[in-house]
């Protein structure tokens, strides 16, 4: 059986490799943190007072000091994206911040819940996870 192989499913690994986060620096991976403990308690309020409109979520988030979608940046505090989700099926919003070129803060704020968690960047999409492959 394959390494992380789901259920022991052929080529699992290698079929979902998209999915994999690069591997970030330990210093890019500490800088990273901090920044995860600066957003959390933002999300936690937006989410007590159910507010987890893309919008909203940005305007808090940027009043941290980050850069709104621009290029990548090892100056300031990091650039943040916010994705709206689907109304219909998950209101929420969706965050990423680049923290280093290896590093990102990658979050989420909906109805039913708020997560932050510090991961590397994927190949592909940055700091979001891909929907899916090629």
């Amino acid at each position: 059986m394959e390494p992380d192989a789901h259920d022991g499913a052929p080529h699992y690994r290698e079929n979902n490799g998209f999915k994999v986060p690069k591997d970030m620096s330990a210093d890019s991976e500490k800088a990273a943190r901090a920044e995860a403990a600066r957003i959390e308690p933002v999300l936690k309020r937006l989410w007590t007072a159910k507010t987890w409109d893309a919008k909203s979520v940005r305007e808090a988030l940027l009043k941290l000091g980050y850069r709104n979608e621009g290029p990548d940046s090892e100056q300031g505090r990091g650039t943040l994206f916010v994705q709206a989700h689907d109304p219909s099926r998950n209101p929420g919003a969706s965050v990423a911040l680049n923290v280093r070129r290896d590093a990102c803060v990658t979050a989420f704020v909906q109805t039913t819940n708020y997560q932050v968690q510090v991961n590397g960047r994927y190949l592909e999409t940055g700091c979001f996870e891909p929907p899916s492959g090629h």
